[in-house]
């Protein structure tokens, strides 16, 4: 009795099955009208056979193709505007990318989520495991009045990661300009803080987020306790809060996390454990990388992890932080806050930037970064060199480039090992 179900009004196949019958039925007439006069067919007879054939095959063809799209809309209804053979071939690529290599990205800031764009094109199978110390602009403002985690570099990322249509991702990154209370505020933000409450749970808040935007793989905080970064300063001083150590424009000696003690999220841990590829930065040294590190039990992680690690060098230096940081120093300071066995490998630009840009940068405070590369390979790491960037007005790394380097030396070092 089910069958007759797909006769219902509104469905919309009655018509493509009748038109399939009738070119079955045209098929057999020939084939058996062909069998039973094979040695009196005439040159006439037989043309007019074949036409007869060739119309049932494409009747069939089309009331096939047409119930297929029934169906595919019916299942996938977000591509129901799409044609048939640019669904298939969207359907074979998210295969392709779901047997991908299992990558973690750690970081936070817009460097992750530059990274995780270009990131998604090779796979699907991505954690991006991102920092909660911000305290900053409409981040900072939600987690002092709410008491909550800041969701803006979380935001950023489910963003990057989106299969959404456009206007829904520009509606999770678009800021109030005006309003009492609401200027500054991205709808991003403030949507993931309304499911934080609505849920009574951050975590479950993040992961609804990520349904409605789609996103290929999880994006996951490093932890779910609200911590604070302290900064101390060569002159001996230390000072509370991530925006705060930043506009302090002095140089770091070091950077903890408060509590210290604090413990990583328990699917970070197993993410980092599975993973083939893991990736640090690119994005603010001291402020953006290196919390995640400073978290205990996800530093021993990524020790123990057997999976291929490698840095992301920032191109320029940052104001307040890294100023006068060489590539080499980047490095150096990210080992003594954790381990020399936290990388195996280091990424740098090696483009040339226009001497504009690097004269708008300077204004700023930012140099680039110099390529001290003899002294990163003495050090027994490997170099990833690549020219990777866009320079449109300001200097940032192409996402697509990049990704694809850090992936062609990952593949080129896994195929060298099973040898």
């Amino acid at each position: 009795m089910q069958f007759f179900k797909w006769l219902y009004p509104g469905i919309g196949i009655k018509r493509w099955i009748t038109l399939c019958l009738l070119g079955l039925g045209l098929i057999v007439f020939v084939a058996l009208a062909a069998v039973r006069t094979i040695s009196e067919t005439s040159v006439l007879l037989a043309s007019f056979a074949t036409a007869v054939l060739i119309f049932g095959i494409f009747l069939v063809y089309t009331a096939i193709k047409n119930m297929l799209r029934i169906f595919v809309r019916a299942l996938m209804p977000p591509h129901a505007d799409e044609n048939l053979v640019d669904i298939v071939y969207q359907k074979r690529q998210s295969d392709s990318l779901m047997r991908g290599p299992r990558v973690v990205v750690v970081g936070g800031g817009t460097g992750l989520s530059t990274l995780l764009a270009g990131v998604k094109l090779f796979t699907s199978n991505i954690t991006a495991i991102v920092t909660v110390t911000d305290t900053g602009g409409s981040s900072g403002r939600l987690r002092d009045e709410l008491d909550m985690l800041p969701p803006g570099d979380i935001r950023n990322c489910l963003v990057a990661l989106a299969d959404a249509e456009p206007l829904i991702r520009d509606l999770f990154q678009y800021r109030f300009e005006v309003g009492e209370g609401l200027k500054g505020h991205s709808f991003g933000n403030l949507f993931i803080t309304a499911l934080s409450k609505v849920t009574g749970d951050f975590e479950k808040a993040v992961a609804e987020s990520s349904k409605v935007l789609a996103i290929r793989g999880r994006v996951i905080p490093s932890t779910l306790e609200k911590v604070t970064l302290v900064g101390e300063f060569v002159d001996g001083t230390t000072l509370e809060g991530e925006t705060t150590i930043t506009d302090a424009q002095k140089p770091l000696k070091n950077i903890r996390l408060k509590p210290h003690d604090c413990k990583a999220h328990p699917e970070a841990l197993d993410a980092i454990a599975n993973a083939d590829l893991v990736i640090l930065g690119p994005g603010s040294l001291y402020t953006s990388v290196l919390p995640n590190l400073l978290i205990k039990d996800l530093h021993d992680a990524i020790l123990k992890t057997d999976a291929y690690k490698v840095h992301i060098v920032n191109v320029m230096t940052q104001p307040g932080e890294t100023d006068g940081f060489s590539a080499w120093d980047h490095l150096r300071v990210l080992i003594e806050h954790t381990d020399p066995r936290v990388v195996d490998a280091v990424f740098v630009n090696v483009q040339e930037i226009p001497a504009d840009l690097v004269d708008k940068y300077r204004v700023k405070g930012a140099e680039v970064v110099r390529l001290d590369l003899d002294t990163i390979h003495e050090k027994g790491y490997a170099i990833i060199e690549g020219k990777i960037l866009k320079t449109d007005g300001q200097v940032r790394h192409d996402s697509e480039k990049l990704a694809r380097l850090v992936f062609d030396h990952y593949m080129s070092v896994t195929k060298t090992a099973k040898v």
